[in-house]
């Protein structure tokens, strides 16, 4: 006997081996290429960025997100012959942006930094345990 059930935001359907035995009826109906609130990828078909792509990860709202959107933007229509050089100007006000608030947008060399000191401290406390085991043999 299948059922469901609703927890949260989310609809669980258990169904029997016997629900699986007949063959859908569903009927798919095709997706509108044209639909600009389709997840469409970062380019739309008609060229326009799509800033609700989650391939953005969010960079597109948020604090920054209209330094960030101008930014890209500048790149992604650029037609230097060294795309994006024309955007300097756009990327450095994002980038000041971003370091305001390094809890949401953390700069690579401060995840660099804290790994290498994870490491470090990984190495010390096995040379610790192993000069520990040693003495103890």
């Amino acid at each position: 006997m299948s059922y469901c059930r609703e927890e949260g935001k989310d609809r669980i359907i258990f169904v029997t081996k016997e629900d699986h035995e007949t063959p859908s009826s569903a009927e798919l109906v095709a997706d509108d290429p044209n639909d600009p609130y389709e997840d469409q990828g970062l380019i739309l078909p008609n060229g326009d960025i799509n800033w609700n792509c989650p391939c953005l990860g969010g960079m597109a709202s948020g604090p920054c997100g209209e330094q960030f959107k101008s930014a890209f933007s500048c790149f992604h229509y650029s037609t230097e012959e060294i795309k994006g050089s024309d955007c300097v100007d756009q990327f450095r006000v994002m980038q000041e942006c971003m370091q305001k608030y390094p809890d949401l947008y953390p700069q690579e060399d401060d995840e660099e930094k804290e790994n290498q000191s994870k490491d470090l401290e990984t190495t010390s406390a096995e040379a610790a345990v192993a000069k520990e085991q040693k003495g103890s043999s």
